[in-house]
This record gives structure tokens, C-alpha cells and sequence, in this order.
């Protein structure tokens, strides 16, 4: 059975989770399957933007409770060692994998996304959510901790005391309060509509310049001092000025039609 389906439109790649009978559960094949998509993408200069959403009722509903007893009987120093993709094991790569792929990732999320289904969504650059989403950490239900790439990120959207609730409680929340944590970025009736018009947006700028703001966001966000900052956005920017794309950008703007790149 297939588990995720890549399609590339007008340099818009959209990454769709196909196990909507099982409200995209993960199991080793999904698991294997996000992240063959996602690395896929990593490197392909005609894309320019990136949507993900699952089909059916759900973003994803975390990983499958079948799959339980067969991750069980791995050796658990397994997670440890090797790492297969650079710093990340298989499980965290679903999460890491967006923030490697070069542009723009909007995860277009529905019905629940909880435990690993939302930290393949906090891997995402932005989030769309319908009203009724409901979203949670989900791992200590089931005695465990975060463990997909999250802990990674969830420190950089939102204030310690609310994170530590998140986890410790493995309650769901509702989309109202996670827009006001920081874990979505938009409420709307139809995320993946929205998430595609923004996905337009951005695969009408330039393509340079989007990458550039990307990695440039992504160095500011490492931990970096404010002097390494300040000199890389220099840097990022000296890449860009008087270049070809944007001085395409500047010309467009001033005979007020759309860039060709």
C-alpha cells in the first residue's frame, strides 16, 4: 500500500500522507516513505515551495499502536547508533528532513495531529490548521517521551512552561491555543487551499533570495551570537544584491509586472 505521493506543479511540490484508513498512523513503511520524500526533495532547484497535508480524517494520528510491540523489540541502543541522517535516526528524521529541504515548507493541517504526527508538522516552516484541529505531544501516554525531532524544535516556538505541560500531560489542545503557544500560524476552513496560495506567493519570488531567507532564518535560530548573526545576514545579503534575479525582481517591481526567473 502506498504511504505518501510526491507531486510537482508549477515549482510547488505537494507531499501527501496516503494511509487515510489508518488516519496516516505511523508504521515503519510510513515512516521510511515521509522521509524517502522528503530527501527527495532536498537539492531539486525546481521546486520552490513545499505543502504537506495527510489525506482523509486526519493530519496523522501518531505513530501506529500496532507497530508498537515490533519498535519494542529493537535493541533500544538502535536509536542511538548510527545516526542515518547526519544527526537525526529514522524516527526524526520525518521532523528534520523539512528544515534540510532548502525552501519553504507549510505543513496544511486537519482533523488531529498529535505525538509524531506533530512534530513532522513542527518540522514545517509555518502551519495551517482548520478550526477543529486539535494537536498534542502525545508520547507520555504511552509512558514515553518526544523523541521524533521535536525537542529539537518545540523549545524554539514556545515559553518552557507550556512545552513541559504539553508533554507531561499529553492532553490535547485546541487550535485557539495552539496559535497562541506558537505551534500554528493560521486558522482557516481549508489549510491545504490556503497553504497552496502561499505556496504560490512564495514560488513567485526569487528563488535565490527565498533559499537565502531560509538558511539566514535558520542560522539565526541556531544559537549563534548576535555578532555571528549580524555578519551572516550580511553575507546572505552581499550573495544576493545586484545579481541577476534581483535586479530581475527590481525591474519587475518598477515596470509593475510579475518576475521571470
Amino acid at each position: 500500500m502506498s504511504r505518501v505521493s510526491v507531486e510537482v506543479s508549477d515549482h510547488i511540490a505537494h507531499v501527501t500522507l496516503t494511509r487515510g484508513d489508518k488516519m496516516n498512523a505511523l508504521d515503519q513503511a510510513m515512516l521510511e516513505a515521509i522521509v524517502e520524500a522528503g530527501e527527495g526533495l532536498i537539492g531539486n532547484r525546481d521546486v520552490r515551495a513545499v505543502v504537506v497535508s495527510g489525506e482523509g480524517d486526519a493530519f496523522c494520528a501518531g505513530l501506529d499502536v500496532m507497530s508498537f510491540a515490533g519498535f519494542a523489540g529493537k535493541d533500544p541502543e538502535a536509536l542511538l547508533v548510527p545516526r542515518e541522517f547526519g544527526q537525526s535516526n529514522l524516527f526524526q528524521r520525518v521532523c528534520t528532513v523539512w528544515r534540510d529541504i532548502e525552501v519553504p515548507v507549510i505543513a496544511a493541517v486537519h482533523g488531529v495531529c498529535f505525538g509524531g504526527g506533530m512534530q513532522i508538522a513542527l518540522g514545517a516552516d509555518m502551519r495551517i490548521a482548520t478550526p477543529a484541529t486539535k494537536l498534542a505531544v502525545m508520547e507520555m501516554k504511552w509512558g514515553l517521551v518526544p523523541d521524533m525531532g521535536g525537542m529539537a524544535l518545540l523549545p524554539t516556538l514556545m515559553r518552557s512552561d507550556e512545552m513541559r505541560k504539553l508533554i507531561y500531560t499529553a492532553a490535547p489542545i485546541e487550535v485557539e491555543d495552539a496559535q497562541r503557544m506558537g505551534l500554528v500560524t493560521e486558522v482557516t476552513t481549508d489549510p491545504l487551499a490556503r497553504a497552496m496560495e502561499l505556496a504560490r506567493e512564495i514560488a513567485g519570488k526569487s528563488p535565490t533570495a527565498i533559499r537565502t531567507a531560509k538558511a539566514l532564518v535558520a542560522f539565526a535560530e541556531s544559537g549563534a551570537s548576535e555578532g555571528e548573526v549580524l555578519l551572516e545576514e550580511s553575507r546572505a545579503q552581499a550573495s544576493l544584491i545586484g545579481k541577476p534575479e534581483q535586479m530581475e525582481v527590481v525591474m519587475a517591481n518598477m515596470q509593475k509586472r510579475a518576475p521571470k526567473f
